[in-house]
């Protein structure tokens, strides 16, 4: 298994890049955030995912490794192969799928290109309680929001509320953005009475 690679950036595409070691250029399939990282006849170091098929091996690179742990989780996900995987983390990102998953959210997969709705439902069951790490992250971006909405006066149990309405809503949202929808929904809370 080739487990990542280092070597000289000779060609990029928003889809792949050919990476030089030692005289050899390996064709790597990358995700958009990958793709803004590199640059050509720059040095770089792409952990890697070796697939192997009946007639092909690939090999599918991120720059980030928790992106590659998390397209490794993908793929054991049946009916989830490494083309509908690398577009899941490209177009979702690690905090939009754990978002998803924690919520229970399966529209956020069914919005990716080529996973239907009983593909989302299994992603979102295969990859409950396996993602702890990065549930941490949305649970501290949810204190964070619920703090500042009780620095701007609202009750716990107000902005609470308004904050799950608003992560029903976008799960994967930016801290800013679930403040700003929360902040919407406690104003629109505050209208209708």
């Amino acid at each position: 298994m080739i487990s990542y690679i280092r070597g000289q950036v000779v060609r990029v595409s928003p889809t792949d890049a050919t990476i030089e070691v030692f005289g050899v250029g390996y064709r790597v399939f990358i995700g958009a955030k990958t793709f803004s990282e590199l640059q050509l006849q720059n040095d770089v170091l792409l952990h890697t995912a070796q697939i192997f098929r009946e007639d092909s091996v690939s090999l599918y690179g991120f720059t980030d490794i928790e992106e590659l742990e998390l397209f490794n989780l993908l793929g054991t996900v049946n009916g989830v192969g490494p083309k509908s995987a690398l577009a899941i983390v490209n177009q979702l990102g690690i905090d939009g799928i754990t978002s998803a998953v924690a919520t229970a959210d399966d529209s956020v997969f069914k919005s990716v290109s080529g996973v239907g709705p009983k593909t989302a439902k299994l992603i979102i069951l295969s990859l409950t309680g396996k993602l702890s790490i990065s549930t941490s992250t949305l649970q501290s971006t949810s204190n964070s929001v619920l703090q500042a909405l009780q620095n701007l006066g609202y009750l716990e149990r107000v902005a609470r509320v308004a904050l799950d309405s608003a992560l029903q809503q976008l799960p994967e949202a930016s801290e800013s953005e679930l403040l700003k929808l929360a902040l919407s929904e406690l104003a629109a809370t505050k209208g209708s009475r």
